[in-house]
């Protein structure tokens, strides 16, 4: 039998990813004059693909997510697109992945530049390695408790939240350092929409994914963080046991089981297998069908998880909100900031009518009347750095002390010329 040579073997390899490379219009790609080169695909959906690029001006490498370009015509796609970025870009948290740009290419395509990360996803991990120890998993979902927490305080619910949307990286030397990716079914407050924005929350329709929604999400209700809590502990019950709460076949019978059926215990899952005491009891409680009944934020389900770290988290801090007093402390802090900006605004307003005010009636002529005021004169006396003021009760009083002042002033020098010819 003859045997290919080696050096043929490669052109041949080499020819076919040339192949497949130039199947894919965006391979090659420069955007945005040449900020950004694409350099490969690392991965694709129904809406669009992501694509290691580089970008020479930062030494780094992105991630590009870009939306088909025959998607750009649909208005629910295009606002579900444009709100993953927009919902990401308000967000901080080192727990999430990072959004550096987003925009509109010159071929209409909508693109997010996002941090690149290397690692895998946690249904890859648990596709190669099998369930994950109890002692790795609830560290990375803690983690990911801190992100969806400062999510969830800017009113920010991910709706989506599965394995294949927990990457998990090497961060500063550190393992299994979660990030939270696609926020492209977020519902998000009106802060993030803009006008043309299509609504995807509307009651009674239902989107995410349905292994791992929640029964208010089944039904197609109005959601909450809690949502997002229901959805994350079926992540870390499929994590610990390579299965899900319920036995389905379908899709259609998962959302059946998530509103109807209880959970399979924890503990019942894998003949054989246990878990450490009061871990079950945690999960429960997070899968409970009732939103009241579940923990009221991911903060406190992070807290539960806690114990069963096994110790793990040491080399690093996750950041963890606890409550919205913070953004609510710094909204008060930028009001209070506005109103004193203003009063010195209106200060300045006053301290330049004052000197508008001296200055005509110092070169006013003898016997003329000062100008009664009128919305024409109020305009052009307050004008400063384009903005106007509105006018004040107080400018006719103000004028009126100022003209008595300069009558007192030149009676005195009058008197004292007088007093100076009567002595001499």
């Amino acid at each position: 039998m003859e045997v290919l040579p080696r050096p043929r073997l490669r052109v041949v390899f080499s020819s076919f990813l040339m192949a497949a490379a130039s199947s894919d219009p965006n391979i090659g790609r420069e955007l945005l004059g040449g900020q950004f080169q694409i350099l490969q695909k690392i991965g694709s959906g129904g809406m669009g693909a992501v694509y290691k690029a580089s970008q020479p001006a930062m030494s780094r490498m992105v991630a590009v997510k870009i939306l088909h370009p025959k998607l750009a015509n649909r208005k629910d796609l295009v606002s579900r697109f444009r709100r993953e970025a927009r919902a990401m870009s308000h967000l901080t948290h080192p727990n999430t992945v990072k959004v550096l740009l987003y925009g509109e290419l010159d071929d209409g395509s909508l693109y997010i530049v996002m941090e690149y990360l290397e690692g895998k996803n946690l249904n890859q991990a648990v596709r190669r390695e099998g369930p994950l120890p109890v002692e790795r998993a609830v560290p990375v979902l803690i983690q990911v408790c801190g992100a969806l927490q400062e999510a969830h305080l800017q009113g920010i619910v991910h709706r989506d939240l599965k394995p294949e949307n927990i990457f998990i990286s090497t961060n500063g030397g550190l393992k299994d350092y979660a990030k939270v990716l696609d926020f492209g079914l977020a519902k998000v407050t009106e802060r993030e929409l803009r006008p043309g924005s299509i609504m995807l929350t509307q009651e009674g329709m239902v989107f995410g994914t349905p292994e791992f929604m929640s029964p208010e999400q089944a039904q197609g209700k109005t959601l909450d963080a809690r949502s997002d809590i229901y959805s994350l502990a079926v992540i870390l019950y499929e994590v610990l046991t390579g299965k899900l709460p319920f036995e389905a076949r379908t899709p259609m019978e998962h959302i059946q089981f998530h509103v109807t059926k209880p959970p399979i215990p924890l503990d019942d899952r894998v003949p054989g297998k246990k878990f450490p005491v009061g871990l079950g009891d945690v999960i429960a409680k997070a899968l409970a069908k009732k939103p009241e009944d579940r923990y009221a934020s991911a903060a406190d389900f992070a807290e539960a998880l806690k114990p069963f770290g096994g110790g793990k988290g040491k080399g690093y801090t996750v950041m963890m909100p606890r409550s919205a007093s913070g953004v609510v402390a710094q909204a008060d802090a930028q009001a209070a900031a506005a109103r004193v900006a203003e009063a010195q605004h209106e200060e300045l307003l006053q301290r330049q009518q004052l000197v508008v005010a001296a200055q005509a009636a110092a070169t006013r002529p003898p016997g003329q009347q000062a100008p009664t005021g009128g919305a024409g004169a109020d305009l052009a006396a307050t004008k400063v750095s384009g903005s106007f003021s509105r006018p004040t009760a107080r400018r006719p009083s103000l004028l009126l002390l100022v003209g008595i002042a300069i009558g007192c002033l030149v009676a005195g020098i009058v008197l004292t010329v007088l007093a100076m010819k009567l002595f001499r």
